[in-house]
């Protein structure tokens, strides 16, 4: 059931179908950073979101009937979309009628503005639009790290140039052991990837590995041989 898109989603948005007005064809919605302790917002992990969880066919016979059930039972009552999901089996294919559009994954946007937005390309299926959205709203911890991260080098760099330490080595200079404090191995990977956007020194090889897998991404975290505390003579 965990790799069900119809399942993907908050509870209440299950439910979206019967609420729009009946004339409804078109919801268009944006995500932006409000604000917060920073004024730009690194944006990214968008692109590991879309080719896992939402491209190519994502709606099948089996998703549709296991998702009845839970639905259903979930909710102690018969509101579960079988009509909806149906039509995009037989109309797409079992593909989402959704366009996606986003700044530039990497781009530091100021906040209060839009950095994605998404809308269903058939009027038939304009519940879907924030259907997904809970599931694109998991772009904001790799956008996180990513910020943070790269606050951090500012920092760093800022004290390099003060100090005359060598500027060329700022891509080490923050160390990511971040493995063992997360609480899975995909939490692991997307934070340490999200890290590599702004350094290179890394003993986290899921975020290596992901940033292949989703990215094409050449070797783009390094380390060193060591042991815990101390070199082994």
């Amino acid at each position: 059931m965990d790799n069900n898109l119809l399942l993907k989603t908050d509870s209440y948005k299950a439910t979206h179908h019967k609420q729009y007005p009946a004339e409804t064809q078109k919801i268009y919605s944006y995500l932006e950073s409000r604000g917060g302790k920073f004024k730009s917002t690194l944006f990214f992990g968008l692109q590991y979101i879309l080719l896992k969880h939402l491209e190519g066919v994502q709606v099948t016979q089996t998703k549709i009937d296991q998702a009845e059930q839970f639905w259903n039972e979930h909710f102690g009552k018969k509101l579960f979309n079988r009509q909806g999901w149906e039509y995009i089996l037989n109309n797409h294919n079992g593909k989402l009628p959704i366009k996606i559009k986003a700044v530039a994954e990497g781009s530091l946007v100021p906040t209060n503005n839009v950095l994605m937005t998404i809308e269903n390309t058939d009027p038939n299926c304009f519940w879907l639009t924030n259907f997904v959205e809970t599931l694109l709203m998991q772009v904001w911890y790799p956008t996180t790290v990513a910020t943070h991260s790269l606050e951090c080098k500012k920092i760093i760099n800022h004290y390099l140039l003060k100090t005359h330490g060598n500027a060329q080595s700022l891509p080490f200079k923050l160390h990511d052991f971040g493995f063992r404090g997360t609480s899975s191995w995909e939490t692991s990977a997307i934070g340490a990837m999200s890290h590599l956007v702004n350094f290179m020194g890394t003993d986290t090889v899921s975020g290596v590995i992901l940033a292949k897998q989703y990215y094409q991404a050449p070797m783009c975290g390094f380390s060193i041989p060591a042991s815990e505390h101390a070199t082994i003579t």
